[in-house]
Parts: structure tokens; sequence; C-alpha cells
């Protein structure tokens, strides 16, 4: 079965792949490798390994069987283009999602070099979204990279958010997530770069998506902005 997911702006997990290997400033203090340090100690099988990367062929075909159309976050607890995951292996999770046309399938990613380059491989599907985390201007290169992929639905999760983004090109980019840091050492995310980034959205009329403020305490941060929830979704989005 999929795995119903707490993440606001999906609806299911599906990890084909687990673990990963700490990239940029972002990864600091990563949440996924301390889930997969819990999953380990509770005994769960596809953990054994911890947060090493490891592949799971035997998870592969699970969409198939979902018949129920969902929004699926692809690999929550890893890199689908880590250099680690085989290319054969990349080229088997598209296919499957290509034949899984009733869900729609979000692939986020740090290493976009490595997607640039495997972008003419793979097959394209309409409910293939694709997006780049970019935590900082530093990092903003990402987002070249996925502008040049063959993905129908391209975005980025601006979490979590380290510093102001004053200069986002938004050109050919459907849709923008903004979250701050969440969890026991939480960097400080400042309102002024939101406001910031919430204006760019709005100048280039590309939907926007307040996922949370984090903290310590998350629930209690709240993802309340300017009054509101912003909940904004590309078009054709059915979550």
């Amino acid at each position: 079965m999929a795995v119903r997911s707490r993440i606001e702006w999906t609806e299911s997990t599906w990890n084909p792949v687990t673990g990963c290997t700490k990239v940029s400033a972002g990864c600091k203090h990563c949440y996924a490798e301390r889930m997969a340090k819990r999953l380990e100690a509770m005994g769960q099988p596809n953990y054994a390994k911890g947060f090493s990367l490891t592949i799971h062929p035997h998870v592969v075909d699970g969409p198939l069987s979902w018949k129920t159309p969902q929004m699926i976050f692809v690999n929550s607890m890893s890199d689908l283009f880590h250099k680690d995951v085989p290319v054969e292996f990349i080229l088997r999770v598209f296919d499957v999602m290509n034949r899984a046309h009733w869900h729609q399938f979000q692939i986020l990613t740090k290493r976009s070099g490595r997607l640039l380059q495997l972008s003419p491989q793979l097959p394209w599907a309409k409910n293939i979204w694709m997006g780049v985390s970019v935590e900082s201007e530093q990092y903003t290169s990402r987002i070249d990279d996925l502008r040049g992929t063959g993905a129908a639905i391209k975005f980025l999760s601006l979490e979590p958010l380290l510093g102001p983004l004053p200069n986002l090109n938004l050109a050919g980019i459907d849709w923008v997530i903004v979250g701050g840091e969440s969890g026991p050492r939480a960097r400080p995310m400042d309102k002024a770069w939101v406001v910031e980034i919430k204006e760019q959205c709005a100048a280039a009329k590309v939907p926007f998506f307040f996922k949370q403020w984090g903290g310590w305490n998350k629930r209690k941060t709240g993802r309340t902005f300017l009054g509101r929830t912003w909940d904004e979704m590309p078009a054709g989005a059915s979550a």
C-alpha cells in the first residue's frame, strides 16, 4: 500500500530508494536521516542499513496496484538522482510512473547536474513533476538545470530556506514551495525572505505554497503567512 504522508504538499510517499549522503547546507539536519535511524531501531526491514543508500526492487511496482489516484512524493527518504543509483534503476522507476498514469508523481533532487545529464534518456510523461531543492542563493544554478529538463511540471522546494533569494528566475517554473527548517537544531527563517519570494511568485504568476515556519515545534509555529494559509498548486493538480 501507499504510505500516507503528513507532508503538506503531497498525499502519499513511495520509496524505491532509501538513504542518502549530504551534498549541501540544506542537508545538515536532514529529517530523513533522523527518521531512517528511528525506523532502523524499530526493526523496519527496508531500513536495516539505516541511512546508507539502499535500492529496493521489491517496492518499484507498488503504484501500479494503488487504484485510487494520488499525489505521490517519490523517494521522500532519498534522492533518485544520487550518483549511486544506477541509470537502469532510474529508468525502471520512470517506466512505472508512466504506466501508473492515473497518479501524479513528484520527484525532488539536489543533484540537478545528474538530472540534467540524464533527462534526454527519461520518458517524461505529463504526470511526472520534477523539482529541485534550493536552500540559498548559492544553489540557484539548480533551477537552470531543472529548466533544461523535459519535465512537464517543474517546481522549486525552497526548504529549508536558509537565506534570502532576491533574484529568482522563475521562467518556466510552475510551482514554488517555501518552508523553514524543523527539528531539534532548526536554523531560523526570516519572514522578509518569504515575503520577497511571495512577491516574486505573484509577479511571475507562479503558484505559491507555504509549507511551514519550522523550528523546534513546527506545530506551534504553524503555517499561517500574512494572515492565511497558502496552498496554491500548479494548474491541473488534483490535490
